[in-house]
């Protein structure tokens, strides 16, 4: 009797560790077969933080101004010089010389690429009171020196030049003012029109640059104000594809 009571005893034994696996099993199950993202009672859902955002591209502005001329002094004349992708623009105001006209002298170099034509027009001054000067063109100027100035008024400002031009060292035009002269002297022979031809030479005129080419002359702004001089402002100059800016400062540059 005791052997069967034993025997029962393992025989139940067995049957509540069967039943305990089958548990076991049955709560693996449940637990694989559950859905990412669920949670089960008496957990918490964990959330991913989204990735933080790149930083917006810089949108500061360029802070690189325009360009400042260089300044320098050549026979007692101030001259100033801007170079834009390899076009250099030098500029001078000349004294007052002739009645009705402040003069200012510019060269040209097309150190680009491309070839550039570059004409009066392509320059204007602007006063501090917001006046703007146009150019009087080339054609004007020859026949208003020839009506208004005298003969010396007009070789006194061919002198001037020449000694202003020739003073630059540096630069040597190749279809400027000693070609036009030359060319006008062969044409006008008489010497009664030396000075036409004077101010022919002078004056700038529309001229086609190749790569490496040069030019220069006088360019004319009309003046009827009591003040004979060009006045503080600036010489804007929107030529070859670029534009150059140049102060003037009556207190420097008068002469």
């Amino acid at each position: 009797m005791g052997l069967l009571m034993v025997c029962l005893e393992v025989s139940a034994g067995f049957v509540r560790v069967r039943g305990m696996l089958c548990l076991l099993a049955l709560a693996t199950l449940a637990a694989s077969a559950q859905t990412p993202g669920q949670t089960t009672p008496g957990q918490t859902e964990k959330k991913l933080s989204p990735a933080p955002a790149p930083p917006p591209p810089s949108e500061t502005p360029n802070q690189s101004g325009p360009s400042i001329p260089i300044e320098f002094e050549s026979r007692g004349m101030e001259y100033e010089a801007l170079t834009e992708n390899g076009i250099t623009v030098m500029f001078a105001p000349l004294p007052p010389h002739i009645r009705d006209y402040n003069i200012v002298q510019i060269t040209v170099t097309n150190g680009s690429l491309l070839p550039w034509t570059v004409k009066p027009a392509d320059f204007s001054f602007t006063r501090q009171d917001g006046t703007l000067l146009l150019p009087v063109s080339p054609d004007e100027v020859v026949e208003s020196l020839l009506q208004r100035a005298s003969r010396n008024d007009v070789i006194k400002l061919q002198l001037l030049y020449e000694d202003s031009i020739y003073a630059l060292s540096n630069f040597r035009s190749t279809n400027g003012y000693e070609q036009r002269r030359e060319a006008a002297m062969a044409q006008f022979v008489n010497r009664g029109f030396k000075a036409a031809a004077a101010a022919s030479a002078i004056t700038f005129v529309p001229t086609k640059l190749k790569s490496g080419d040069s030019t220069d002359g006088a360019i004319f702004f009309e003046n009827r104000t009591k003040d004979k001089t060009l006045g503080a402002g600036h010489l804007t100059a929107h030529t070859c594809g670029e534009t150059f800016l140049f102060e003037v400062y009556p207190e420097l540059k008068s002469h």
